[in-house]
């Protein structure tokens, strides 16, 4: 059963105003959370690539190539394959709690930093890996980047609802 909530404020009208700040703090905020949608699509399709999995997950690879009638989700059944692509977000998750902490001893600037030093370094673990563990931990710098700059860009946009509203 489904229960709504109505809030009325006593004033009668609304009297806050949407400015050009107001507008810009929710996009950047709505940054932060596109990071991680742009990851869900490029690692899906990067782990669907052959290349790719003959060179890093070399059973998945020959496990969809010998049998061509199974669906994709017995195919891709690996579980260095899944943490391949869970370590971002388990990485991401632990990384904005330590990240709120980070911000309020050194402001958002350092934290803001941070995350994309994380991310850049990832980015080039990722690029330049050789085998599946500089891959994975590739991917874990980069869930510590996106778990700071995530923390960093959506704590503004709480703070202006808050005061909108």
């Amino acid at each position: 059963m489904a229960v709504g909530l109505a809030i009325t404020s006593q004033g009668g009208q609304y009297n806050g105003k949407i400015t050009t700040f107001v507008i810009l703090s929710c996009m950047m905020a709505a940054m932060g959370g596109v990071i991680f949608g742009y990851d869900i699509g490029i690692s899906g399709g990067v782990t669907s690539m052959e290349p790719f999995l003959k060179k890093f997950f070399p059973e998945v690879y020959l496990k969809m190539k010998e049998d061509t009638k199974i669906s994709n989700y017995c195919k891709f059944d690996s579980q260095l394959l899944t943490s391949f692509t869970s370590s971002l977000y388990i990485a991401g998750l632990v990384a904005s709690f330590f990240a709120s902490s980070v911000t309020r001893a050194f402001g958002r600037k350092p934290s803001i930093l941070f995350g994309g030093a994380a991310f850049l370094a990832g980015s080039a673990l990722g690029g330049a890996a050789l085998n599946i563990y500089m891959l994975i931990l590739g991917r874990v710098m980069l869930g510590v980047g996106v778990g700071f700059c995530n923390q960093v860009a959506l704590k503004p946009l709480v703070i202006i609802i808050t005061i909108t509203v």
